[in-house]
């Protein structure tokens, strides 16, 4: 491996079917709206297992779940994330000798993601059989600049020889989705969601139309090719296959190059998908690839430009973070019918769901350095209100909306009730991004457009699904982030998250009342003054579970009541825990899949003292797993705010190095978007202590002894900020916008320019 700022390269080669699986995940391209996993244009040799997918956000079928006791509500179906068509496989023949890393001698191979033009290539010098050498370098593109573009520039160069040379190029609609049987992340069947039902030819391009099983949607994969010399071309059009073959003569030293436009077109974004994409196609090829390659360039510089973020002193970890930051840009959906999902567009683990990843691991970024593609995401939550909507009722809500666990079109895909509808904190996260996204931008307006409505409905739900007792406003039976404890009473990540939301519907009802732009929410909704005054009063008497004895605060109202996990006694083999013990078996002991209650004192430190919070974050220290890549992001937030900056160094180095490192043993199946967000919050809101407060922004800057500083950008307001942090000093610049006052360790600053502090 090279380290390099925006460059991640190997130059050996492994042909271990885990090592090409893994690479698969780590140099796929996507752009929000595509992905396309990185195999071997050329495949690979018979017998390797291979996860050959391309996908387009938020495209899906709706799968069968079975259900072993048919009670009422238990979902029975689910949407799944489709592979939609292989348009990324090329073959290569030299007088009839077949291109392929499993033959032949590979003299030099290079393999590498270009982060600061957004493309992904391999170059291999190659000797066949018969002793011909050839140089072939294939660079591939997703756009960022045309979402439906997707290009392949494969070019070879004879370096000892004269021949004939026959490259086949194939558009593939009959393709399945993967399955592994043994991994609850993944779908545990394979079958066929998508059916070719039209081949065209238009102006040489060929197209296929496919229509999904169950859900009714049609997606439409356009290819164009573009040879650099003169050939014999053929093209074989089948029902589900096209193949594109074309045949010419090489000299010695001469480079061809074969040029791939694959356009990629859906029915829920297009009337007619078919003539979406053959538009789409006519304007791919009214520029050059040299000029797409400029436009890609330009946005990353762009993108680069506003999440600036640099570590001085470690630059296999600079790299893993760029990588991390990389990899969200080519994740979020970048249009209100998408999201983010768990794998982002790399792979098929989780089947394409969307979590609570989404709100509070990855807004968070989004939020303080592209807001736009954060509006979009509360955009998503919105679109999909209603469906949440049905998802209370189904419940036995009155009233209300509760976004569903795990979904793609808004309705509940999770199978396991205990696990995951039960979790009902989806409600005060996607409430808890809309907030902060407010103290962010002040966007008041687009809090009265999209926000408030989620704000008052998700506030409605915690009305319902809480009782006051004792004077006390409590919530039981649901399931907080920590997924080897469900089904509990008082979580207490669930009822802050509920006071948070609570406290919040009130004042946005104040905002939006002495704006004057309460009217059309009060009015859509039918919302009353009374429910108002309900939710200042649940929100005020919320019970927040709390131990004298220990001093802390307890995950639930029975979780101390639970033996502890006998983690000395357990083999380090048998981690995951959730693959070898039965639910009940984890549900009964004190054992931590992940940050919890530690959460909920990063998220919502002002609700307990410091000393509680440094109680809890060493009790749950020592019985959390982190078997969720989820956890040590958070863990090393809050040693940061503790001030253990050795502690939130080593939980945020296997934060980061999660998927290029694949410390998990399972990325192949894709990276964990969740942890990436996670990634950046550990520096940002770990060591450099940023919070959005409603009296404005503040920090707690820290320098983990293994760097000499770092610094990054955020956006607030209507401003651009540069924050640098040294051992002895911080730098704060203001780069755009007007000055700002904020909070550094609670003594208050005015912004003007520049601004060095002492630490």
């Amino acid at each position: 491996m090279k380290v390099n700022q925006l460059v991640y390269e190997i130059n050996d080669i492994n042909l271990e079917n885990d090592e090409l699986m893994l690479y698969e995940t780590l140099f796929h391209n996507a752009n929000g709206y595509i992905g396309i996993r990185s195999c071997f244009e050329e495949g690979y040799e018979k017998g390797y297992n291979t996860i050959r997918g391309t996908y387009i956000n938020g495209f899906y079928d709706i799968v069968e779940m079975k259900q072993a006791e048919k009670l009422y509500g238990l979902i029975e179906e689910k949407q799944a994330m489709l592979n939609i068509a292989d348009t990324q496989s090329i073959e290569l023949k030299i007088d009839n000798e077949s291109f392929s890393l499993f033959e032949g001698t590979t003299l030099r191979v290079r393999r590498f993601l270009d982060m600061e033009h957004g493309i992904t290539g391999r170059e291999v010098l190659w000797r066949s059989p018969s002793g011909k050498e050839v140089e072939i370098i294939i660079k591939r593109m997703t756009s960022f600049y045309q979402l439906s573009l997707f290009t392949i520039e494969y070019s070879i160069k004879a370096v000892n020889f004269d021949g004939k040379v026959e490259l086949l190029s194939y558009h593939i609609g009959d393709v399945m989705n993967y399955s592994n049987p043994d991994d609850p992340r993944v779908a545990n069947e394979s079958l066929k969601h998508i059916i070719p039902v039209d081949v065209d030819c238009v102006n040489g391009a060929s197209y296929i139309i496919s229509n999904t099983l169950v859900s009714g949607l049609s997606v439409c994969t356009g290819v164009k090719h573009i040879l650099s010399k003169e050939c014999l071309e053929k093209m074989d059009l089948l029902v589900n296959t096209v193949t594109s073959s074309y045949t010419f003569d090489i000299a010695h030293n001469e480079t061809v190059t074969l040029t791939k436009y694959s356009i990629f077109s859906d029915s829920i974004r297009h009337k007619d998908c078919k003539e979406n994409a053959k538009a789409e196609m006519t304007k791919a090829l009214e520029k050059t690839l040299t000029e797409h390659y400029s436009h890609q360039a330009d946005y990353l510089k762009e993108y680069w430009k506003n999440t600036y973020l640099e570590i001085d002193g470690d630059e296999e970890l600079s790299l893993a973070v760029r990588y991390n930051m990389y990899q969200l840009i080519q994740s979020v959906g970048k249009d209100e019918h998408s999201n983010i999902a768990a794998k982002g567009l790399s792979g098929e683990g989780y089947e394409g769901h969307y979590f609570w990843d989404t709100e509070m691991y990855i807004q968070p970024f989004f939020t303080l350095t592209e807001p736009g593609i954060a509006k979009n995401l509360i955009k998503y939550r919105y679109t999909t209100l209603e469906k949440a909507r049905e998802n209370a009722k189904l419940l036995g809500h009155k009233k209300g909306a509760l976004y569903p666990w795990r979904t793609i079109m808004g309705s509940e895909c999770s199978g396991y009730f205990p696990s995951g509808t039960a979790a009902y904190h989806i409600n005060g996260d996607i409430a808890y991004s809309i907030i902060t996204y407010y103290l962010a931008t002040k966007d008041i307006d687009f809090i009265a457009d999209y926000g408030a409505e989620i704000i008052f409905e998700t506030a409605r739900l915690w009305m319902d699904v809480g009782n006051f007792y004792n004077g006390q406003f409590r919530i039981n039976e649901v399931t907080g982030p920590d997924e080897y404890t469900c089904m509990v009473n008082n979580n207490y990540y669930t009822n802050a998250c509920a006071q948070f939301n609570l406290k919040w519907a009130v004042k946005f009802y104040d905002l939006l009342t002495e704006s004057k732009k309460i009217s059309h929410v009060v009015d859509k909704m039918n919302l009353s003054e009374i429910e108002i005054k309900d939710f200042e009063k649940a929100s005020g008497c919320m019970y927040l579970p709390y131990d004298e004895t220990l001093k802390i605060n307890p995950q639930d109202d029975s979780f101390l009541e639970k033996k502890v996990w006998d983690f000395e006694h357990t083999p380090k083999e048998d981690y995951p825990l959730l693959l070898h013990y039965h639910p009940l078996c984890l549900y009964r002991h004190q054992v931590c899949k992940q940050a919890d209650t530690v959460l909920a004192h990063f998220i919502f430190e002002d609700a307990q003292s410091l000393e509680t919070i440094r109680n809890s974050f060493n009790y749950y220290e020592k019985v959390t797993t982190h078997d969720s890549s989820l956890s040590t992001c958070i863990f090393s937030i809050v040693a940061s705010k503790l001030g253990l900056t050795h502690k939130a160094y080593d939980y945020f180095g296997d934060s980061a190095k999660l998927d290029l490192f694949n410390t998990h043993k399972n990325t192949k199946d894709g990276i964990h978007t969740a942890n990436m967000g996670g990634n950046y919050m550990a520096i940002v809101y770990g060591f450099a202590g940023l919070r959005l407060k409603e009296d404005g922004l503040h920090f707690a800057p820290n320098l983990p002894l293994q760097w000499d500083g770092y610094r990054f950008k955020v956006n607030y307001e209507d401003s651009m900020i540069m924050v640098e942090v040294f051992k002895n000093k911080c730098i704060f610049t203001l780069i755009s916008g007007t000055g700002k006052t904020f909070f550094v360790r609670e003594k208050e600053y005015r912004l003007e320019s520049s601004l060095i502090i002492s630490q």
